[in-house]
Order: structure tokens, then sequence, then C-alpha cells
């Protein structure tokens, strides 16, 4: 496959405007959500992604709670069935990231945002009676112990994972496509309002909409299912409503040659120095954040006011710091370029982590540190995926987008296995010292190799 020079980007990105079903096109002028909320084809975008990344976090704590009512025996744990669920959640985004990615280069982006909602609703749908079958069958182990049931659980959950890697990078991709380049911004920072806002929702209030789920559908043994498999459901149907004006010349129709493929994906990075380092920070903004959810567990334990498991406070707090960035960044961000938002945010972060870092045992002084490292951690990660979606070309960005799933996470695992011991050897306040000088580090290096391709 022939790159498409950097030159020939610009030229295929003033298109997009005129594949913009957006009335208020004409006023190139109006900065914030006012054009990108007129924006019909946006809109139907926006709200199948409510959907979708709702039923994504409220399925894990469906699966949780399947394993809790059907498995669960009393004087035994379910920490490793739990844990094997979350497994099977993962390892697709590990495995399938750029694969999915070559995939969506050569498909409607489309007909894969609406098959892989209404697959995975299909498949939470059809847990009921296949669990039912699974347990009024005489096989109903395997290898002698363990259930046949959770078997089918973790084969349901890892395809629903194995979908939601075509999904994500076919949203990333035909966003470009319906919003005009002006504004992806705010369509991004839209984005990201919403992604936070399921984790923080989805985790929250998943176990309380469960269970009156169930109540409404007593008796029924699949009111679980419903709301998730709805979600999903909701999702496509609504994407269906979607114009994206996708022509053959949108995507690519040869055949798939992988190595190939993973060498045109890198030669993206290597010709546009501008995708490859927002790329970079992206990869850094996550791996600090993956250890920031493990050593959220260590500072919930030293501190007096909370118990162990009430970590998920602290997180939580970072996700409404995000959110508020998220809305600043779209109304006033169009303002700065990329290059100062990501400097800024990046010393920001590294405030907050060096001011948790001397808090770790007061509350409020920690809360205001995690909400105010989500803020600027906004200021990173939103003009850095607008750069990815700008600078890529139009027929890469399924592979650039594939290839960023599996980068980010491969080196989410590496802060996971390690922030809890390095924490156990050096204490809380050295390693988050430690992560504010990677941050700082980060955010003025990226600064300096800008200014001097500019040159």
């Amino acid at each position: 496959m022939t790159l498409i020079s950097p030159d020939d980007t610009a030229q295929i990105s003033n298109t997009q405007d005129d594949l913009a079903d957006n009335p208020e096109a004409a006023d190139r002028s109006e900065p914030g959500f006012g054009p990108v909320l007129r924006n019909r084809n946006f809109l139907t975008l926006w709200s199948g992604q409510i959907f979708s990344q709702l039923a994504d976090k409220v399925y894990l704590v469906m699966a949780i709670a399947i394993v809790a009512d059907r498995f669960e025996t009393d004087g035994n744990s379910i920490g490793g069935w739990v844990s094997a669920i979350t497994i099977a959640f993962t390892i697709p985004a590990v495995l399938l990231g750029f694969l999915a990615g070559i995939y969506v280069d050569r498909r409607r982006k489309q007909d894969i945002l609406v098959t892989t909602n209404l697959l995975r609703g299909g498949l939470v749908f059809a847990l009921p009676p296949l669990l039912f079958v699974a347990g009024s069958t005489t096989w109903n182990t395997v290898w002698g112990a363990i259930p046949l049931g959770f078997i089918i659980l973790l084969g349901i959950t890892l395809l629903v994972s194995a979908l939601t890697q075509f999904f994500a990078p076919a949203e990333q991709a035909v966003m470009p496509l319906i919003v005009p380049r002006r504004h992806l911004l705010s369509a991004n920072s839209l984005y990201a309002t919403t992604m936070m806002a399921s984790v923080i929702i989805g985790f929250a209030v998943g176990e309380p909409l469960l269970s009156l789920a169930d109540l409404f559908f007593s008796g029924a043994y699949w009111g679980k299912e419903a709301i998730v498999g709805g979600s999903y459901a909701i999702a496509g149907v609504l994407l269906l409503l979607m114009k994206t004006r996708e022509t053959k010349e949108n995507f690519t129709q040869h055949e798939t040659h992988f190595w190939q493929d993973l060498k045109d994906g890198i030669s993206v990075l290597k010709h546009y120095p501008k995708v490859r380092n927002a790329l970079i920070q992206l990869i850094i903004l996550f791996c600090l954040f993956a250890a920031l959810a493990i050593l959220a567990v260590r500072v919930a334990q030293v501190m007096p006011e909370l118990e162990t498991d009430q970590f998920g406070f602290l997180l939580a707090s970072g996700g409404v710091g995000m959110a508020i960035g998220a809305i600043l960044v779209g109304n006033f961000g169009g303002r700065f370029d990329s290059g100062t938002l990501n400097l800024i945010g990046s010393f920001g972060v590294a405030a907050a982590l060096l001011g948790m870092g001397l808090s770790t045992t007061q509350l409020w002084p920690c809360l205001a540190s995690m909400t105010a490292l989500g803020f600027f951690a906004a200021l990173v990660a939103i003009p850095m995926q607008t750069v990815i979606q700008m600078e890529t070309p139009e027929a890469m960005r399924g592979k650039v987008f594939g290839l960023q799933n599996n980068a980010v996470n491969i080196a989410l695992s590496l802060p996971l296995a390690l922030a809890g011991i390095a924490e156990s050897y050096f204490g809380l306040t050295p390693i988050f010292l430690a992560l504010a000088a990677i941050a700082a580090t980060s955010g003025l290096i990226s600064r300096v190799l800008s200014v001097g391709r500019s040159v």
C-alpha cells in the first residue's frame, strides 16, 4: 500500500467538511459545542456511544453478579472466578487491536458499529437460556469441578470483549467523516466526557441498576441481561440512523496481508511525527493512570477516613476532574494549539501527582489533587487524540487506531504489574514524585520536539 503524503492529508481533511451532515457548516468561526451539537450525525454517534459504553462497564458488573449468584459456594472465595472473568475481558484488548484496525480499514465503519453492538446484545440475551441448559444437563461440570455455566459465561465474555475491539477503532475512524475538521476538538471533548461518565456511572450504579432490573423482571431470571443486552441493541439501532456518506474510496478493498499492513501502520508513525508524538503522549498518560489505579488502593488503605475498598472515591474524583476539563477544552481549547495544551496539561498532571505524594493521609487535599489530575489529563488526552484523527491519512485510520489500542493496552500491563511492587519497596511519596517527574519530562520533550519540527 502506498502511503499518502503529509501534503495530501490536508487536502483529504478539507473534504471532511462536505461529508458532515451539518446545516450550520457554513459558520466556520463559532467556537465551543454549538456546531457539534447541531450536527445530527454526530448526535447519533454520540447517543450510540453512550449506550454502548455504559453497557461495556455494566457488563463486567453483571458478569461478576452472575458468578456470585450461580457459582459461589459457602466457605469458598469467588476471587478466582472474578479474576478469570476480568482476564477474559482484557485478553482481546491486547491481542486483537491491530487486527481489528486492519478490518476497519476494509469495511464501512457504520456497518461495523451497528453489527458489533447488535452482536454483543445478542450474546448477552443468549446468556440466560445457555446458563439454564448448562445447569440442567447431567454433564454440568467440566474437568470434574468447573461448572459448564461458568465456561459459557467465560466464552461469552471473550466474544463480547473481542467485538468491542472492532467497535473502538471504527468509532474513532468514523468521527472525522461526520465532523468537520475545525470541530473535532469539541467532538472529542464530548467523547471523553461521556467515556469518563460511563466509567463513573457504570461502576457506581451498575449493581443497584441490575438489582432493580431483577426486581422489575421478578421471577424471569434475565433482568440483568435485559439491561445490558438492551443497551447494546439500542446503540446498534441508533447507529443505523447515522449517515456517514462513505464510499468505496473511504476504505480499501484488497486482500489483507498482516505483515504489510503492520508495516504500513508503523510507517504512518514514521512519516507523520505529529501522530507519533501524540500517540506517545497518550501511552505515557495511560501508563500513569494505570499506576494510579493500583496506588489508589494503597492510599485508601493508609488514609484514616477511608476503607481499603473505598479507593473508588479517589478514582471517581479524577473522573470528575477530567469531565470538567473536557468541557472547558471543548469550549475554549480551540484558542490554543495542541502543543501548548499538552505542555500545560503535562505540567498540571505533574503538579497534581506531587500534591498526591504530599497528602496521602489527608482526604480532602488528596481528593483535590486527584480532581486536578483528571482536569489536566483532559488537556493532554483530548488534543492528542484530535491530532491523531486530523493528521492520520483517511485510508490508514483503522490501522493507526488499532495500533493505538494495542500499544495502550500492552503499555498498561507494565505499571499494573510494577506499581504495587515499587510502592512496597520505596513507599507512596517517592513513587508519586517519580510519576510527577515522568509527566513533566514527557510534556517538555514533546514541546521541544514539536518546536524543533516547526523551525
